[in-house]
Formats: C-alpha cells, sequence, structure tokens
C-alpha cells in the first residue's frame, strides 16, 4: 500500500484561540519594545500576558515576570519607565504605555497569497497580506505599519526591508509535464517555478540549493538551483543540504588545522606535572558508548568515613585552546558538535577532541578536576576545583557497567574492572542517593524520545531503536550534575563573570493551557492549578502517568509549557532541575560554555584577583551567553530535522506494515499518531471510511455519525501509508474496523 504525500504536509497549527484580547492586541501589541536585558522583556512579557486597562500592581508583576530580587526589579521598572514603556501611577499598578507606531518583525513564514510575521517582543504572529509583504521574504528583518486588531488577530503591511536574510534556502524537485518546480524546505507554503535554464543538471527528486527570483512586482514566484545534493530519496544527501541550510559549519579553516596538529604533538612536560595535581594512582576511569572517541569525562568516588568523596575529571581542554586563537574563534562560531545518524560535526577538529584531549586510558592526561565531599545523605559539604594529571584506569562502556549493576556481567567483564571495582561500586551509591535528593527537590524525570538510527553499510536506514537509559547512563548524569552544581557555586561565592546554564519557570498562561488540556484528558493536575506551581508539583503530573500510554503525550506537553533552557551570564536558576545554581562544566570537547568557564576557574584556581577576572571576561561571557544558545538552537533544529528524515528512510521500508500508535496530535484536518519505535505519521480525516468528523478545537475529533472519538493520548491502529524522505514526512492511514 502506498499512499501520495502531500509536500506541503499538514500543519499542527493552535488552537485557535488568542493569546490576547483584542482590546490589548489593538492598545499594546504594536509597541515596538526598548527593553534592552533580559528582565526587562520579562517584564514587558508579563504585563502583556496580564495587563487590562488597570495594570498590574507592582509586587504581583514582579512574581509574574519571574524576578526575585527586589531591588533589581525596582531597577528594571526605572529603565521602562525612563525609555516610555511603562507608566506607574501613585498606587504602584504597572501598565504599558499605549502605542499606534512601527513594528520591527521578522517574516516567518510565507504563502502564496499571505505570509507571517513575529514582532521583536510578543508571541502572536502579524498576519500580512500577499499584497502588503512589499517584497519581503521568510528570514527578513522588516518594519510592520498599519496595525489593526481583529478576532482573527493582528494584521499589518510590510513598510520597508530592515534586513535582508542571508541565510541558505533548499528544497526538493519536481519534474512534470507542465514544468519543473522545486519544493523550499521551512517555511514557505508553496512552491517555485524552476524556469528553462534554471535547472543546474538537476533530475527529479533532487534535494539542491536554490536561490529564489522575485518577480518585477515583488513576489517571489520563481527559482533557480545553485548547487546539486543529489537524490532526496537518500536521508545522508538530505543530511548534506540541512548542514549548509542551518550554517552549520562543516570543514575546517586551514590555519585551525594547523594549529590542531602542532597541539596534537604536544607531550606534557616536567612544568605540566610539577603545576597540577597528581591523581594518576586515582581509581580513575571513564564511561561512555562503546563508539565514543572523544573521552571528556572520568569519575573517582571513594567511601569515606562521613559520606563520600567524588572526583569528576574533565579533559582539560582550556589548556590547549587558548583565547583568541584560531580554534579557539572557529568553536565559539560553532559552538557546540553537532549529531547526525551518519557523522559527528565536532566543534573541535579531531587532532584534539580524539586526540590529545580525550582521556584515553593507561595515558597520562591534563584535566580539570572538581573535588567534592558529601555526606551520607547527599549533601555537598565542601568542592575544590584544581588542575591535575591524570591516568584513567578503564575505558568503561555503558552496557558494560550496566551488567556489572545487574548482575549478569561475565568474568571477563569482571576482570576489566576490577582496579576501579570499589570506585564504581562507591559510585553507584553516591548516584543512587543524588537521584533520590532529586526526585525529592521536585527534579522532572522527562521521558527521552530520542532514537538510536542503524545504517547498513550504504548510510541507509535499516532500523529504529529508541534510546534507553541504564543505570549506568544514570549514575553518570547525576555525577556531572553534581559537578556542574559545584561549578556554579564556585563563581557566585567568587563573585566573577560566568556563563550559567538556565531554565526560568513556566509563564503563567501556558501552564493555565496546560492543565486545561490535562483536564480534558482525565490526568488529574490539582498541583498545577494553585498559583506558581513548582517543579515539585510538575513532576507529580509526571509520575502519575509514568508507564501509561499517555506518559509520551503528558511528557511532551509539559516540555512545550516549559521556558527553553539557554545559557546566560547571571544565575537565574534551573526550574527543571529544581536547582537554584547549575552551570556547564563538563564537556568541554564539544561545548564551548563549558571551555569558557573552565578558563575562569582556571584564573581562580591560579589566584588572580577578581578585579583582574572581572575586567579580562565580563564583557566577554554576555556575548558567549547569546552565541552559545543560537549555536545550540541551530544544533538541535538541524538534528531535528536529520532525525525526521532517517526516520521516513526507515519507514519507507515497512510501507503497508499495521501497527498501533497514539495520538500525539490533533489539527482540523487530521490526527498525528505516535508509534513506538518514536516514527510519528499523519492520518486524514478523508481516509476514514463513511465519517463525519467534528473537531473541538484542541484535544479531539468525533464522528457524528458512529459517536467515535479520536482523542489525544488514546491508541489508535493505523497502517504505513506513504514516507517522503526529502521532507520527513509519514504518512498513516487507519485500519478500517
Amino acid at each position: 500500500m502506498k499512499k501520495q504525500i502531500n509536500r506541503q504536509g499538514p500543519g499542527r497549527g493552535n488552537s485557535g484561540r488568542l493569546a490576547y484580547s483584542s482590546e490589548a492586541v489593538g492598545a499594546y501589541y504594536e509597541l515596538p519594545s526598548a527593553a534592552k536585558t533580559l528582565e526587562e522583556k520579562l517584564i514587558v512579557a508579563a504585563l502583556k500576558r496580564s495587563s487590562g486597562k488597570d495594570g498590574v500592581p507592582y509586587r504581583a508583576l514582579m512574581r509574574e515576570a519571574g524576578i526575585r530580587n527586589e531591588q533589581d526589579f525596582a531597577g528594571f521598572i526605572e529603565s521602562l519607565k525612563d525609555s516610555g514603556e511603562i507608566t506607574v501611577d501613585k498606587d504602584n499598578w504597572v501598565k504599558l504605555t499605549p502605542y499606534s507606531g512601527d513594528v520591527e518583525a521578522t517574516i516567518v513564514s510565507l504563502s502564496q497569497r499571505f505570509g507571517f510575521a513575529k514582532p521583536r517582543v510578543g508571541t502572536e504572529d502579524i498576519f500580512i497580506p500577499g499584497g502588503a509583504l512589499g517584497g519581503a521574504f521568510v528570514g527578513d528583518t522588516v518594519i510592520l505599519t498599519d496595525l489593526r486588531a481583529s478576532d482573527r488577530g493582528p494584521s499589518g503591511r510590510v513598510k520597508k526591508i530592515k534586513a535582508k536574510n542571508t541565510s541558505p534556502l533548499t528544497g526538493t524537485v519536481h519534474l512534470g509535464e507542465e514544468g519543473a518546480s522545486v519544493t523550499p524546505d521551512g517555511a514557505i507554503r508553496y512552491d517555485f517555478a524552476l524556469p528553462p535554464g534554471s535547472l543546474g543538471g538537476a533530475q527529479d527528486g533532487d534535494k539542491v540549493l536554490l536561490e529564489p527570483v522575485a518577480d518585477p512586482s515583488g513576489e517571489w514566484k520563481n527559482a533557480r538551483v545553485v548547487n546539486v545534493f543529489g537524490t532526496g530519496d537518500r536521508a545522508r544527501v538530505c543530511a548534506d543540504a540541512i548542514l549548509v541550510r542551518y550554517g552549520i559549519p562543516t570543514a575546517f579553516p586551514e590555519e585551525v588545522l594547523r594549529e590542531a596538529e602542532a597541539i596534537s604533538r604536544m607531550t606534557l612536560t616536567e612544568a605540566d606535572y610539577g603545576e597540577r595535581l597528581d591523581l594518576r594512582e586515582e581509581p580513575i576511569f571513564t564511561i561512555d558508548g562503546a563508539d565514543s572517541k572523544d573521552l571528556d569525562d572520568a569519575i573517582s568516588v571513594l567511601k569515606t568515613a562521613d559520606g563520600y568523596s567524588l572526583g569528576v575529571h574533565i579533559a582539560d581542554v582550556s589548556h590547549y585552546v587558548k583565547p583568541g586563537s584560531a580554534i579557539d574563534k572557529e568553536a565559539y562560531r560553532r559552538g557546540t558538535s553537532v549529531y547526525f545518524a551518519d557523522r559527528v560535526v565536532p566543534m573541535l577538529p579531531e587532532a584534539l577532541s580524539n586526540g590529545v584531549c580525550s582521556l584515553n586510558a593507561g595515558e597520562d592526561k591534563l584535566a580539570f578536576s572538581a573535588l567534592m565531599d558529601f555526606d551520607s545523605a547527599g549533601n555537598m559539604t565542601d568542592f575544590l576545583f584544581r588542575k591535575s594529571v591524570i591516568r584513567s584506569k578503564v575505558r568503561g562502556v555503558y552496557s558494560e557497567v550496566n551488567r556489572i549493576l545487574d548482575g549478569t556481567a561475565d568474568a571477563a567483564i569482571q576482570a576489566k574492572y576490577a582496579p576501579v571495582a570499589e570506585s564504581l561500586c562507591a559510585a553507584k551509591e553516591l548516584a543512587d542517593i543524588l537521584r533520590r535528593r532529586g526526585k525529592e527537590r521536585g527534579e522532572m524525570n522527562l521521558t527521552s524520545d530520542e532514537t538510536k538510527f542503524v545504517l547498513d553499510e550504504n548510510g541507509v536506514c535499516v532500523d529504529v531503536i529508541p534510546r534507553t537509559e541504564g543505570e549506568a547512563e544514570q549514575l553518570i548524569e547525576q555525577l556531572m550534575v553534581a559537578a556542574n552544581i559545584a561549578a556554579a557555586r564556585v563563581s557566585l561565592e567568587a563573585g566573577v563573570p560566568f556563563l550559567y546554564r538556565v531554565h526560568e519557570k513556566p509563564v503563567a498562561g501556558r501552564v493555565e493551557e496546560l492543565y486545561e488540556l490535562l483536564d480534558k484528558l482525565t490526568v488529574p493536575c490539582g498541583e498545577l492549578k494553585k498559583g506558581d506551581p513548582t517543579a515539585l508539583d510538575f513532576s507529580t503530573v509526571l509520575e502519575r502517568v509514568r508507564g501509561t500510554h499517555r506518559e509520551s503525550l503528558v511528557n511532551q506537553r509539559i516540555l512545550r509549557t516549559m521556558e527553553k533552557a539557554r545559557y546566560a551570564d547571571r544565575e537565574l536558576g534551573h526550574f527543571g532541575l529544581a536547582l537554584g545554581e547549575y552551570s556547564h562544566f563538563t564537556s568541554p570537547i564539544r561545548r564551548y560554555p563549558d571551555t569558557a568557564i573552565h578558563r575562569v576557574l582556571g584564573e581562580l584556581a591560579a589566584g588572580t584577583p577578581k578585579a583582574e577576572i572581572v575586567s579580562r571576561y565580563k564583557a566577554f561571557m554576555a556575548g558567549a551567553a547569546g552565541q552559545s544558545t543560537e549555536t545550540e538552537i541551530r544544533a538541535v533544529t538541524g538534528e531535528r530535522a536529520a532525525e525526521d528524515c532517517y526516520m521516513a528512510e526507515y519507514m519507507k521500508a515497512h510501507l503497508g506494515e499495521h501497527h498501533v500508535g497514539v495520538i500525539s496530535g490533533v489539527t482540523p484536518r487530521g490526527v498525528f499518531v505516535k508509534l513506538d519505535n518514536n516514527a510519528e505519521g499523519f492520518v486524514s480525516l478523508n481516509d476514514f471510511e463513511d465519517a463525519d468528523f467534528e473537531f473541538d478545537g484542541e484535544i479531539a475529533h468525533r464522528d457524528l455519525r458512529s459517536g467515535r472519538v479520536l482523542m489525544m493520548g488514546e491508541e489508535l491502529p493505523i497502517i504505513v501509508a506513504g514516507a517522503d524522505v526529502a521532507t520527513g514526512r509519514i504518512d498513516f492511514v487507519p485500519q478500517q474496523p
């Protein structure tokens, strides 16, 4: 059975409810915010969510914006008053200043007859009729004017294009009797025509790099092919295009490779041994995946009279990658390593990541060690960061350690880990205590939908396996979290510039939408209905659905409710981990923020005066926070797009198979269904025989003839009907009763 794929695909959309009332949109939506800091933007956003004509009480606004320090909050309010963005009356009620001027926005989607733009401040997109686009294209920064409010949302027209988008555009070529066309990837909802002479040698179904071409009226109807990647039926080819589309750098500049080659030949000197803590006799070992080559963290744990002594030993990348070097500039530009099914795009050249920096067993290696003491209840009682020399005793593998921990290891595995057996046993005890403490404080144990893609010798996806975490993976995670907490505490105590991993609490409006949805799904969630729910409240709801067929859906919806984790140069806490301080210290080979904070911690360990550290790093950390967040988003978005293509490639070999999945999303035109292997496909309402469905606007369709209900979280038997590798789109049809 094969079903024709709709190349444009169904949109998930939303429930159709507006974020703001028409009155609020008309009065405030088009305000071009003068907010400069994140906190000022949070205050403006909170006012837009909550503000009626009388405004919001001062202290209520402080709570809604999630700002804890009253003195800081007062400063942000004064700044917004000075810029004319807000007013504060004699009773301390705060409200936005009504404004009807122009808005800076970004074009986020384009159809043949209209587009949508996202304003620089605000959450609701602005509709722009086709004749009012003024030649603007997706990604362009524009100035909008003539904003109007209606029950269907705000609308406006492009006054001018402030900055053109220069990001690459990719798509899939189609050759037919009516001529050639190309379906763009991303947020362009129609095909471009490819006039004669513009194909560039592309064949039907090829994935290409393309250049849109505007006609004299400014409309984007045509395009030309700039480069051909290859057939869009191969996920590997699509992955090539995704790297280009998202601007993920792949080739290292020659200067960087020369530096890396020189560094790779460096050997440890007498000064290295003399200046560092010598931990080579400690029972240190690594635990990673069997195919990992960049081993950047090792552990050692000793049981003490009072509790435990934990060492987390991280590859000392900052020793080799100096500030301002060609490698450093390239690592800053990349921000993070990117992981696709068939390749890794590393942040650092392999001569460093897999060579001199990697903590290979049996070799003396330079490390940065976080040395922590815990009492028997898991309280961190002391911590110290020191540059060190280590020698890992065992190259541990997750699958092997899991067998040791569950008692199924054979004699060969037991012999391999004998040199660190006591350290491993103590690590397991400490990790269990830390995991229990995390659960007690409300750490959210969100299940992962990550998938391992198995490729054959030709790079074709032949199997998909949902990733699961064993005891060994959880052990390492807990010990790394401990080191990340300690690093943040060191910086806060010293009062020096730093990068923190922050995760702010969810905004009230999203929480309300979540518990309304959970009510409809009959999932008890009374904890979320009280004012300002805690992480423990969300965790309690998650545990209620653990092991049920609604677990994945509730996990997904809670994730959507949460703010996105990001990097910041101020500590704002980590809501998901229920922590007041957190950073990223443990992966400098693959994450630039970790390398950046190693430098600051190294300065502290060396006794550098605080004033000198502040002068050297304050401005840098502010810029690195934004850059690191942007490159992380770029990497994650690209990884997900590639995963969609590999999943479609796998499912294309399984057309006609019968499965039972869970409805994961509902749109006016149909439902999304997720299978146990994490494949998600669309089921059109048109494929249900003799049915007349009515949409409730959010979570369900009800058949007016039979009474059958298609509701989120419920199971639905399906048949795999189609899979389009080029778009990563999968279609199912329902199994007929």
